[in-house]
């Protein structure tokens, strides 16, 4: 593997557009503790990086937002050697200023989810991360850097509320989620960027827009095909926007794995339980989180 393999996980809408400008692709088949990943990770290059990218809904979309394979995911990515992760993710907008469209480097989550694997550590012992700063500020940094000159629509903060699923939000949830400061509202998120910093891999996401969600009423004089034809548009912009601002960022001189970010030592203090009352065969099967 090249010296940085930069991880890539696609959500709707970027999976297919992205995998179609790699070169050198190879596939890898990988299994983890956790299972199958989603699909093959495709290993090849883009720009001048070299990337391994998994979509996470695997292929032809088969895979629903609770049923994703989460930490299999991510395992498979770590396990490949990938210590940093661009990720992005379609989400309905709650804010005026967030326009169907624009894209917006997520820092801060809530997260509503209930039924998902969201530790690798169950069964292992007490291990307890640190999540304030739930992304990577380094990597959030270099995406807002590349992003400055581009004829981009961009957000550089914003909080994402992520939800069970697969319903959308009612009138009232959503309104309840603006209350709580969210910004944007998804399904994929979480457990995604907890497992993530499980691995001491740094994280970031692209939030794709693609309309407002239902706290903000739609055009009643528009009928319900006009309206989906809108936000299929909506999402192609801000896929088109992101793949041109990913590019950018493998293109260019940013270093995108630094072994010296504090999200390389996410497990330094966090592991409570006494070494000696841990399984070594589960220690050994989640050695590669702590490398």
């Amino acid at each position: 593997m090249a010296e940085e393999l930069v991880g890539v996980i696609g959500g709707t809408g970027l999976g297919d557009a992205l995998a179609e400008q790699l070169t050198g692709v190879e596939l890898r088949e990988e299994q983890t503790p956790f299972g199958a990943p989603s699909g093959p990770i495709v290993v090849g290059m883009l720009g001048n990086r070299q990337i391994a990218f998994i979509g996470r809904h695997g292929p032809g979309h088969r895979f629903g937002p609770s049923d994703v394979p989460y930490a299999a995911n991510i395992f498979a990515l770590k396990q490949l050697g990938v210590h940093s992760i661009i990720a992005s993710g379609a989400v309905g907008s709650l804010r005026d200023e967030i326009a169907p469209g624009d894209l917006v480097i997520v820092d801060q989550f809530i997260d509503k989810t209930s039924r998902r694997t969201n530790t690798f550590f169950d069964g292992y012992g007490a291990v307890h991360c640190e999540m304030a700063h739930p992304t990577c500020s380094r990597l959030r940094e270099s995406l807002l850097r590349t992003a400055d000159p581009m004829d981009i629509k961009i957000h550089t903060e914003g909080t994402y509320v992520c939800m069970e699923g697969p319903q959308f939000s009612t009138r009232a949830e959503s309104l309840m989620h603006r209350t709580w400061g969210g910004d944007l509202i998804g399904m994929t998120a979480m457990p995604e960027a907890k497992l993530a910093r499980e691995a001491q891999m740094c994280y970031a996401l692209v939030a794709l827009a693609s309309d407002y969600d239902c706290w903000r009423p739609h055009d009643p004089s528009k009928g319900k095909q006009t309206l989906l034809q809108e936000i299929i548009s909506n999402l192609k912009t801000a896929t088109d926007n992101c793949l041109a601002l990913i590019e950018a960022l493998l293109a260019g001189g940013e270093s995108l794995v630094c072994e010296d970010c504090d999200c390389r030592t996410s497990l330094e203090l966090a592991v409570w339980t006494d070494p000696k009352q841990i399984d070594a065969g589960r220690k050994e099967d989640l050695a590669v989180l702590f490398e």
